[in-house]
């Protein structure tokens, strides 16, 4: 997989769920394309390098996406190993990639996505094991709505 197709699905999913521009069904819908489009310009790329090395290029592994630029799997560390790298390039604070799980958790969460598809999503076999990570979360957005709520009828009331 190359570096490119890394950085930007990771920069769109960054962005989009902290920024919260558009409702998840959208988001997911452009995700889609996005990885669609990817994984079409990586196969291409492939070609190129599969030609460039002509019988250097390792044939093992032709129907993997996640080849080096001689056609050898990656390290299973590589997306974490690079990660950071993502980060600096783009200016972004340093977290560790595992953090990005959490927060896409945290912000589905905030957004109104019920418990069970998120432990679903997380791949969660129980409910409990999703529920005692992120009900801090759930917790923390019902205080936000009751403060906006009570921020809303105080103003209300002065206004009369």
């Amino acid at each position: 997989m190359s570096f490119l197709l890394f950085e930007i699905v990771f920069l769109f999913l960054l962005r989009a769920f902290s920024l919260l521009i558009l409702p998840v069904t959208l988001l997911l819908t452009l995700i889609v394309k996005i990885v669609e489009q990817a994984l079409i310009a990586e196969r291409e790329h492939q070609a190129e390098m599969k030609k460039a090395f002509g019988r250097g290029y390792c044939k093992k592994y032709e129907d993997y996406i996640c080849v080096d630029a001689v056609g050898e799997l990656i390290r299973p560390n590589y997306v974490s190993d690079h990660f950071p790298i993502v980060l600096r390039r783009n200016g972004l604070r340093k977290i560790r990639f595992h953090d990005l799980r959490h927060s896409c958790a945290s912000l589905l969460l905030a957004n109104g996505v019920q418990m069970k598809l998120i432990q679903e999503w997380l791949g969660h076999s129980d409910i409990g094991t999703t529920s005692n990570v992120y009900s801090h979360v759930d917790s923390e957005s019902k205080k936000l709505s009751a403060e906006a709520i009570a921020k809303a009828l105080s103003n209300e009331s002065t206004a009369v």
